[in-house]
Order: C-alpha cells, then structure tokens, then sequence
C-alpha cells in the first residue's frame, strides 16, 4: 500500500510539474516578444502631421514592434489627419492607422468604400480640442470668433471635422461666418505668432509638442467650450456624439493657462485595421500597443491614458479577430 501511495504521490507531482510548465510557458509567452514566431513581411501605417502626436505615437510604436515582432517590417506614412487615415485604410491603401471615433463614424454613415471592413484594435487615448489665441485676443468663448480669420485644419483632417461642428454649435458657419484657412498644425503657431490668423483649432494628445513650444514663446490663451456648446454638439447626432465634455488639466501648457484648467471637448482614438488583416498580426500588435505603454508615455505623455480595462472598446467600430484574441489571453 505505501508503494502505491508513493506511485500516486509522484504521478500527482508529475502532473503538477507539467501544469506549473504550461502556465510559465503561457507567462512567457505573453511577456516576451515574439521573435522567430513572429509575423514576418511589411505593412504600412498612415500616421498624421509631421509635428502632430499621431505621427510620434506612430514612430514609438514602430520601435516598439521592431523588438517586439523583429521580422515584420512597418513603413509610417504622413497624412492630414483621422478623415485620410481612415479612408486609407478601409480603401486598403494602409493596413494600420490611428484615427478618432468621429472621423471613423462620419466615413461609415456616409458609406465610404470599405467602410464595412473597417475593425478596431485598441481604444488609445483621447484627442483634446485646442481654440488658441493671442494672450491679447479678445476672445473668450467660440462664437466670438465670428468674423475673424481662423486656421480650421487641412480637408480629410480631423480637425477641420471637429471644428466645423463646434463652430455649427456656436451658431457659426465654418464657411460663410469666419474665414477659414485650410493648414494644418505645422503651419498654424507660425501664422498666429505673426497676426496672419486669429485664431486656430486643433485637435491632438496632450500636450501637442507644437502648441507647447508655441507657448514657450509667444503669449497665447486657450478658448473654452463649455458644457452648454457640448449639449448643443449632441444634438447634431452622428459623429457629434463621440464628443465629451472634457478638462485640459492646468499642467498642460503651463505657460498659456495660468494654473487653471480648461474645459473643452475630447473624442477617443482608436488603432484601426481592416477584417481581413491577419489575426496574428493583430493580436501582436495589439499586444504591443498596451505592453509598450510605459515607455511610449514617456514621449508621448497622452499614451499613458491606454488602459487594458478600455482599450477593447473601440465604438463605433468591431473588435478584430486578433485583437479579440489577445484580450481573451490577458482576461483575469
């Protein structure tokens, strides 16, 4: 009997092994980059403007899978902004981009080609609206700008999309009741700084570095959009309704807002891919994206709000099968 005891004593603990094995094997596989089993071949991203987050998120996160999956190849690719990228990808043209929720809304509900096909990755972190003016502007809430000359993005950006339903909420018409100049956030401290516009709408992580060192040199304040113009923004419906009442936090721009915060709106990113896109790929870069959190919010300081408990809502979009996949694996 104490022979059988001892049988059934090193079975139970052979089997132990084996599970404890299986589990650290799973740890490992989690944690550690893919390597060899990586997946292997080139896809393109559609990034945004030079001096814009998307553009910084997009380099980081390129770095990132570079270790992470060592045999796939990403190529950035520039664009105006959300309305580009995500026709880019939905037409095929890009496999990956990052594009806000009401960009991806308005492609849908005006049935853009592919639309259909479009798939979320992960919910990143939220685009804040910026209305900046000279410190000296007199200026204080949207519907004073009527009249003046204001930057309002590049068409296909989302920019331009976000200001044109926030000026319509103000009671103004982008293009009969301001002058609206079409350039993006590259050119618009330069123009403001030298009194060629009044003011400038931007849309973008915080801080945006181009806002920030704008401010570092030039006195400028930041015009608020208060819960009443939110209210009204909701009543347009569609793509409005991604719009949130939201509070720059003091600390933003230090320089322009006197230690106070100021409420505007946000709207959510999300990482976009298509259906057809590999589930494997998906699943590691989505994998990726929330692991390299960290270090990718230490330089881009908006990328520290991608939260594993939110990032699987991507509305108004489906989650991708691989995405699905990678949640499902990390599910306590």
């Amino acid at each position: 009997m104490f022979q059988e005891l001892s049988r059934i004593g090193r079975r139970r603990a052979l089997q132990g092994s084996a599970a404890a094995f299986v589990a650290f094997g799973l740890l490992l596989w989690w944690l550690l980059p893919l390597g060899k089993s990586s997946p292997g071949g080139s896809v393109s991203f559609s990034t945004g403007s030079a001096t814009g987050v998307y553009q910084l998120y997009g380099t980081l996160l390129q770095k990132a899978l570079a270790k992470d999956m060592p045999r796939l190849k990403v190529k950035l690719r520039e664009s105006v902004g959300s309305l580009q990228n995500v026709e880019r990808v939905a037409t095929g043209e890009d496999d990956f981009t990052i594009a806000a929720a009401d960009a991806v809304k308005k492609y849908q509900r005006e049935g853009g080609r592919g639309a259909d096909l479009l798939r979320g990755c992960a919910r990143l972190y939220d685009d804040y609206v910026h209305v900046i003016v000279p410190q000296t502007s007199s200026v204080e809430n949207i519907a004073d700008l009527k009249g003046m000359k204001v930057a309002v993005g590049q068409p296909d950006s989302g920019v331009r999309l976000i200001a044109e339903h926030v000026l319509r909420a103000a009671e103004l018409d982008l293009e009969t009741d301001v002058e609206p100049v079409s350039v993006g956030i590259t050119e618009m401290p330069e123009l403001l700084e030298t009194g060629k516009i009044d003011a400038f709408f931007w849309s973008g992580g915080l801080p945006t570095g181009a806002v920030a060192k704008l401010s570092n040199r030039f006195d400028i304040k930041l015009v608020p959009i208060k819960e009443a113009l939110v209210k009204e923004l909701h009543k347009q419906g569609g793509e409005a309704e991604y719009y949130r009442s939201a509070v720059m936090p003091a600390e933003a721009y230090p320089s322009a807002q006197s230690g106070e915060a100021v409420p505007t709106v946000a709207v959510a990113n999300l990482l976009v891919t298509r259906a057809d896109t590999d589930a494997k790929l998906t699943e590691g870069m989505t994998r990726t994206v929330i692991n390299s959190r960290d270090s990718i919010g230490d330089k881009v300081h908006a990328a520290q709000r991608v939260d594993l408990r939110t990032a699987i809502y991507t509305d108004p979009l489906d989650l991708h099968e691989g995405a699905g996949r990678y949640y499902r694996s990390v599910k306590p």
